[in-house]
């Protein structure tokens, strides 16, 4: 039962992805960006149909295996190490809930919802969404830890 508040936080992760992804979807023509804070934080619609930096584009009978396999992992971990360490259980959440987040994209749209633009020391880093966020912070967790 302690590994559940790690699924809650997957689940947190999913609805808050898929809230903004609908919102950007009704709201935003693609393309369309809105100044959040100059030379810094924009909102920018757009879709990728790949990975990060929109490599392998258009394998989406890759990503689903993949995904898959990669769910079945992280639930096969959250089982058994989740309860052994308090980061590790957060870091395996917040990989569940963005793995999960951008496949459901790849299922219902066939493609995934990207809209944070960041500029960081004048270097535009590519847009993602918060299911990558999770994504990233999650495995930086876990490597930060040697878990």
């Amino acid at each position: 039962m302690k590994v559940l508040k790690y699924y809650a936080i997957a689940v947190v992760i999913i609805l808050l992805d898929q809230l903004s992804k609908w919102i950007v979807v009704k709201e935003m023509a693609i393309g369309e960006r809105i100044t959040v804070i100059e030379n810094v934080l924009y909102l920018t619609s757009h879709r990728n149909t790949g990975a990060a930096f929109g490599i392998l584009e258009g394998q989406m009978w890759f990503f689903y295996v993949v995904t898959i396999i990669v769910v079945v992992g992280i639930i096969y971990f959250m089982k058994k190490e989740a309860s052994k360490s308090i980061i590790m259980g957060i870091s395996l959440g917040l990989l569940l809930g963005g793995a999960l987040g951008n496949f459901i994209d790849r299922i219902f749209r066939r493609e995934v919802v990207d809209f944070i633009d960041t500029y960081i020391f004048g270097y535009d880093f590519a847009i993602f969404n918060v299911a990558d966020s999770a994504l990233c912070r999650g495995s930086t967790y876990s490597y930060k830890n040697d878990c």
